[in-house]
C-alpha cells in the first residue's frame, strides 16, 4: 500500500517508522532531567535558551516568562531553576516571592540567580537565601555555562570578591569581619609556603580553578590536554594539603588554615566538575 503526497511516493512503512521515531524521542525528552529559564523579556530568553540547548545537551531546557509557568512542570526531573532578576535587589518582594515559589514548586531543584549586580552584599543576600549560584549578566559566556555545570553537579558557584575568592557556604570562615583577613599567622606563612611551592603552569591552572572552569575548558584556555590538567590539580592539591579542587583554592587565597603535609598525603584528587 502506498501514499501519495504531492506527487512523492512515500512507503506506508516509512510513515510508521517516522511516527515511532518521533515518538521514541519525544519519550526520551521526557526522562532527561530539566533545567529550567526563567527570563520575562522575550529576545534575551531565546538566545539564552539557544546557547544552553547547544552547550548542555545532557539536560532538557525549557524557558518561560515567569516562575508561575513552573506549575506545569510538577511531573519532571527539574534539576537547576535559573530565575532572572535583572536590576531587582534580592530583596525585592517580587524577587521573593519568586524564590519562594520556584522552591514550593521544584523542592529537588537548585536555584541560580542572574543579576545585573555583582556586588559583594547582592551575592551574599542571595547565598544567604539558598541559591545555589549566582551570574552576573557581565560575565563571559562560558564561565557562566561552567557555573551552571557545577551547580547541575551538585556544587556552588558564585563571583569573587574583590578582595577575597570564590566560597561556598560549608567554607565560610568563622570569622566574618572583611574578605581581607587570614585566619592566623601560622595560616599566613603556610600557604605563603604553598604558593612558592607552586610551578607558573600550577599557578596558571590555580587561577582557572578560581573560576570554576571544568578540566576541558581550562585545558582549551592553557593549551595542554585534559590529562596533563588533571595532573596539575593532583601536584597542586597535594602542596596546599587540600581534599578537592574548591579546598585548595581556599588554602592558596589563605582563606583556611593548611594543614600538616602529612595528613593524607595520597588524597584522591575531586572528581571533575
Amino acid at each position: 500500500m502506498e501514499w501519495e503526497y504531492r506527487g512523492s511516493s512515500f512507503q506506508l512503512e516509512d510513515i510508521m517508522h517516522d511516527i515511532t521515531s518521533t515518538s521514541k524521542r519525544l519519550n526520551e525528552s521526557l526522562h532527561l532531567p530539566v533545567l529550567v529559564i526563567i527570563e520575562p523579556l522575550l529576545l534575551p530568553r531565546t538566545c539564552i535558551l539557544q546557547i544552553l540547548r547547544r552547550e548542555l545537551d545532557e539536560v532538557e531546557i525549557l524557558d518561560m516568562a515567569t516562575a508561575q509557568g513552573l506549575d506545569c512542570t510538577s511531573a519532571r526531573d527539574v534539576r537547576l531553576v535559573m530565575l532572572s532578576i535583572a536590576d531587582k535587589p534580592i530583596g525585592d518582594p517580587s524577587v521573593e516571592d519568586d524564590l519562594a515559589f520556584v522552591a514550593e514548586c521544584c523542592p529537588n531543584a537548585a536555584t541560580v540567580v542572574l543579576s545585573n549586580h555583582d556586588d559583594e552584599p547582592t551575592v551574599q543576600a542571595a547565598m544567604q537565601r539558598g541559591v545555589r549560584g549566582f551570574l552576573s549578566s557581565s560575565l563571559p559566556i562560558e564561565i557562566a555555562i561552567a557555573g551552571l555545570r557545577l551547580v547541575l553537579v551538585g556544587g556552588a558557584y558564585r563571583p569573587l570578591p574583590v578582595a577575597g575568592i570564590n566560597r561556598i557556604p560549608d567554607f565560610e570562615p568563622p570569622d566574618s569581619r572583611g574578605p581581607a583577613y587570614l585566619v592566623n599567622e601560622g595560616a599566613r606563612v603556610a600557604i605563603d609556603r604553598s604558593v612558592t611551592d607552586l610551578t607558573p603552569r600550577e599557578q596558571q591552572v590555580l587561577a582557572e580553578l578560581e573560576l570554576g572552569l571544568p578540566n576541558k575548558l581550562i585545558a582549551a584556555k592553557l593549551g595542554l590536554s585534559e590529562s596533563t590538567v588533571k595532573m596539575h590539580i593532583q601536584h597542586i592539591m597535594r602542596k596546599c594539603a587540600a581534599h578537592n579542587r574548591t579546598e585548595a583554592v581556599l588554602r592558596w587565597r589563605g582563606r583556611l588554615p593548611a594543614q600538616s603535609r602529612d595528613h593524607d598525603p595520597g588524597a584522591a584528587p575531586m572528581q571533575e566538575t
